[in-house]
């Protein structure tokens, strides 16, 4: 082989390791794992950078180049190393936006995607109730009971605000009639758009929305999946929250999609508008360059969410809102690219059905 058909290779560079039974190599970027002997960090740790083998030979000479090469071939299966004709010029990956997160938050965030989830009720039921017999149920509140106590006066419940926060719910159940688009457009007003704008030294101009966001970068985007909306052509549509417009994507929209886009969850399908809320990170990485601005990209959508649900509550709809999604089906029906734009959250919104229930057959609180 001429010294131009040699293979380089080099560590895939989003690796993590750990212990789980075994040492577990697990490329998080692809979700690839595999299980190896402790050699595998010896080959894995010469691959720091571009290297043909024979800088692997020289390095492990207690090893044969024969066994070596196994090792390498395996590994690289594996999806550990990575192989090339000749290194790249630039050893630029799909993920150098996340080099100041990496490896905590794109561990996370990569390796929690496309989870399976179970959806039946009764098989659901079934799990929880044996998980229950070798596991008490933690307890919903936590208590000091030998703290000095202060008894608080009733608080105040009246009022507008009050009724809508109380009357919050999460609805599993609609009915077929059609959201307005006037109430569309006010549940994307008071959720996601732009109130006002200001101009802070250094960082330009800022976006006020109604929901706090850390460092007001406002990294959240909102797409809208239109069912059964008046006036509305069924299909995707991203929301413009500097000009309160709607931008079709993509004509035509299916509640089947949706429930395949929410991991299963059929109840959800009989939804009139699902709102699927992305973040674009580089808003975020500019600022922050620690991963813990992660937990701000996660409590930004916890902000965001609950607007809409008090929003939709307070114009008399039923939202939900979950997390358990199909990321990669979504990130393909939006058009993103999963890696600077990701989805990290869902709420829908639909008419209540005529009992009153937010879910079958019940009419007592709900959650």
């Amino acid at each position: 082989m001429s010294n131009r058909q040699k293979l380089y290779f080099r560590r895939a560079p989003h690796l993590m390791v750990y212990w789980d039974g075994r040492l577990t190599f697990h490329n998080y970027a692809t979700g690839q794992r595999a299980e190896a002997e402790p050699l595998a960090c010896a080959i894995l740790s010469c691959f720091d950078r571009w290297r043909t083998t024979q800088a692997l030979f020289a390095r492990l000479k207690d090893y044969t180049p024969e066994s070596l090469l196994v090792a390498v071939r395996q590994l690289q299966r594996c999806g550990l190393l990575q192989a090339a004709l000749r290194p790249p010029a630039r050893s630029a990956g799909a993920l150098d936006s996340w080099k100041d997160w990496n490896p905590a938050a794109g561990f996370f965030h990569f390796s929690t995607k496309d989870l399976k989830y179970k959806v039946d009720p009764e098989e659901e039921a079934r799990h929880f109730r044996l998980r229950a017999r070798r596991f008490p149920i933690p307890s919903s509140v936590k208590r000091y009971p030998r703290a000095p106590q202060v008894i608080l006066p009733p608080a105040r419940l009246d009022g507008e605000f009050a009724g809508v926060l109380l009357k919050r719910r999460t609805w599993r159940r609609f009915s077929r009639r059609p959201l307005s688009l006037d109430q569309l457009s006010t549940l994307l007003r008071l959720t996601g758009g732009v109130q006002r704008w200001i101009r802070v030294p250094h960082l330009g101009r800022l976006a006020m929305k109604t929901s706090p966001s850390g460092g007001a970068r406002h990294p959240l985007e909102l797409y809208v999946v239109a069912l059964r909306v008046r006036g509305l052509e069924r299909g995707i549509y991203h929301y413009a929250a500097d000009r309160h417009r709607l931008e079709r994507l993509r004509r035509g929209a299916s509640s089947r999609e949706v429930v395949r886009w929410l991991a299963g969850q059929r109840w959800f399908g009989g939804a009139a508008a699902l709102v699927l809320m992305t973040a674009v990170l580089p808003r975020s990485q500019w600022k922050y360059q620690f991963a813990r601005a992660y937990r701000v990209l996660l409590a930004d959508a916890g902000h965001l969410c609950q607007t809409f649900c008090l929003a939709a509550t307070w114009l008399g709809l039923a939202p939900f809102c979950t997390m358990a999604l199909a990321d990669s089906r979504i990130v393909r029906a939006l058009g993103i690219d999963g890696v600077d734009e990701a989805i990290l959250y869902a709420a829908g919104v639909g008419s209540r059905p005529a009992d009153g229930s937010p879910r079958s057959g019940q009419r007592t609180e709900g959650i």
